[in-house]
């Protein structure tokens, strides 16, 4: 795997492990659930899928650090998959609210990155 592939994977994966932690450990924080447009009426209905949507993000970040480290093929395949998720989720939050475009451009430029990486 190239070297642009391992950084931007591994900071993908980095930047999914942080909004685990927003998501599912933090979510109740005003400054954390305002960031995912929650008003602090809704934290209690929201929160259990939002502690659940950090899960998913958890392990896409981990898959994507722990393929930086295997050996080539298998390296190559978590990782790709775990990014083309990450990318996948990016385009279905801006799909879904085009206020979310800052939010989806961050999660899934490094992703993408890792993903043309990949591909050479």
């Amino acid at each position: 795997m190239n070297l642009v592939a391992v950084i931007a994977a591994t900071l993908a994966g980095l930047l999914h492990v942080l909004i685990f932690a927003m998501e599912s450990l933090l979510f109740r924080r005003p400054d954390v659930h305002r960031r995912f447009r929650t008003a602090a009426s809704d934290v209690d209905a929201v929160r259990p899928w939002a502690f659940n949507q950090g899960f998913y993000n958890l392990f896409l970040g981990i898959g994507a650090i722990v393929g930086v480290f295997l050996p080539d093929t298998p390296g190559r395949t978590l990782t790709g998959f775990a990014c083309a998720c990450m990318l996948g989720a990016a385009i279905v939050l801006v799909a879904g609210e085009r206020r979310m475009a800052r939010a989806a451009v961050m999660q899934g430029f490094l992703p993408l990155v890792a993903l043309v990486a990949l591909a050479f």
